[in-house]
This record gives C-alpha cells, sequence and structure tokens, in this order.
C-alpha cells in the first residue's frame, strides 16, 4: 500500500535533485566535461564552454 507523499515533501525532493543536477551540469564544466540534453525533439552536445555558469541565485543554504 502505497501512501502519497505529502506537498510540502515533494517540493523538497523536487528542490533537491534541481540542486544536484545544477551542482552535476557545473562539475562537468569546470572538468572540462562535455554534457549531452534534451533541446528541441533532439539530444544536442554541448562543450564545457557552452554550458553556462552555475546561476547564482541558486541557493546552497540547508533548509
Amino acid at each position: 500500500m502505497n501512501k502519497p507523499i505529502p506537498e510540502k515533501l515533494s517540493s523538497q525532493i523536487d528542490t533537491g535533485v534541481k540542486l544536484a543536477i545544477a551542482k552535476a551540469i557545473e562539475r562537468h564544466r569546470k572538468l572540462g566535461e562535455s554534457i549531452s540534453i534534451w533541446q528541441d525533439g533532439q539530444v544536442v552536445t554541448l562543450t564545457a564552454e557552452q554550458i553556462p555558469p552555475l546561476n547564482s541565485t541558486v541557493n546552497h543554504s540547508k533548509r
């Protein structure tokens, strides 16, 4: 029997996943590694130089 995840918890999980993805992308950029993304219905590979820096508006503090 699966209980639904409370809205606040699912919001926290969503925020954590987004932060983890942003950090992983930033790590690729700093290490000079490319990433592949889905864009306009196809896979596009971005070089490290094409990856925008991690936005300073991302909150790194613990909640």
